[in-house]
């Protein structure tokens, strides 16, 4: 299942998301990520799933242009670092 985490408005998509098929719960991507966007814990989508699962923050979710933006892709950093750490590659960005 692919979860999608963020938001649309004016200036753009401001999506991540998370393939929990792929993603096996190591939690690679948490301190990986600068802004504390990602956590790894129960599924909030499949309260079912007895394996853990890397997702977006609650209070995140909403900021996502601003709390993502100081990793953005650019000729520097051509991979965001939540997305290198995937170790099952599970990880998308919008962006």
């Amino acid at each position: 299942m692919i979860a999608n985490y963020g938001y649309k408005d004016g200036s753009g998509d401001f999506f991540i998301a998370i393939d929990t098929d792929k993603c096996n719960g190591c939690g690679a991507c948490v301190p990986a990520c600068p802004g504390s966007v990602l956590d790894v814990g129960e599924d909030p989508n499949d309260p079912m799933r007895e394996e853990p699962v890397s997702f977006v923050r609650d209070e995140q979710r909403k900021k996502l242009k601003y709390a993502c933006a100081p990793c953005k892709p650019d000729h520097d950093r051509p991979r965001l670092p939540c997305v290198k750490a995937c170790e099952g590659l599970a990880i998308e960005h919008s962006w």
